[in-house]
């Protein structure tokens, strides 16, 4: 398992020169974060140095009440992000989603960050299973008239596969020519391969209730702060 301070000499990747840049660029990594791990922020910073990203902002999701009763709140949620984020500088709270009562579309979002960063580049990161599924998400062309999406897939994967894996309608945005992003604000479609992290916040929340947990899944302030709340117990 990486921890936090091992990660800058682990990571091999090259970074894009901020001098070719034309945009400030900004990426967005959004989820429950329930509770944030290591497997959200090691990518995560290895996507900021591999795009050069000004800053990253951490979206965590609104989760409806009728969920589960064993899930972290928004308080506590937002509580744990904001004590990566004093962590790690990159990282940034957008807090946009938490205390929504209705249903938070990512394409709402990103038009929101749109305005708010009319002269960025936003990256929108997710995960290889989330690209499967892209085209059912809710006006999904829409999604990339405001953003690069950036699909992080497992070290070794054959991104070919992945991609013939995809419907037919995402080929047109695929590039793996990174250059094309120095005047190109949206609308493409980049993968990178990120170090496995195996873990899961599921798996996280499991092994508390069961008094198991690997430390070194969970920043030490994020693992007090869980401990001083009691949370998933």
């Amino acid at each position: 398992m990486l921890k936090p301070s091992q990660h800058e000499s682990q990571s091999k990747l090259t970074p894009v020169k901020a001098s070719q840049q034309s945009f400030s660029r900004i990426g967005i990594l959004g989820g429950t974060f329930d509770p944030i791990h290591l497997g959200h922020i090691i990518p995560a910073i290895e996507n900021a140095n591999w795009l050069s990203l000004d800053k990253l902002y951490l979206l965590p999701a609104h989760i409806p009440p009728h969920k589960t009763q064993t899930s972290a709140n928004a308080t506590h949620r937002k509580a744990m992000v904001e004590l990566v984020c004093q962590q790690y500088p990159i990282f940034q709270l957008d807090d946009r989603e938490l205390y929504k009562d209705t249903p938070s579309y990512t394409l709402e979002s990103l038009k929101d960050i749109h305005q708010q960063y009319p002269n960025s580049q936003v990256f929108f990161i997710i995960g290889m299973d989330s690209l499967l599924t892209f085209t059912h998400w809710h006006r999904w062309s829409e999604i990339l008239q405001y953003c690069h999406l950036l699909v992080n897939t497992r070290p070794d994967y054959d991104v070919n596969a992945l991609k013939q894996a995809c419907h037919q309608s995402l080929s047109p945005y695929f590039t793996d020519d990174l250059t094309l992003l120095s005047n190109t604000q949206s609308g493409k479609i980049l993968f990178h391969q990120n170090t496995n992290i195996d873990i899961s916040s599921t798996q996280v929340r499991q092994a508390i209730k069961a008094n198991n947990l690997d430390e070194n899944t969970l920043c030490p302030s994020v693992l007090n702060y869980i401990k001083q709340h009691q949370l998933y117990r």
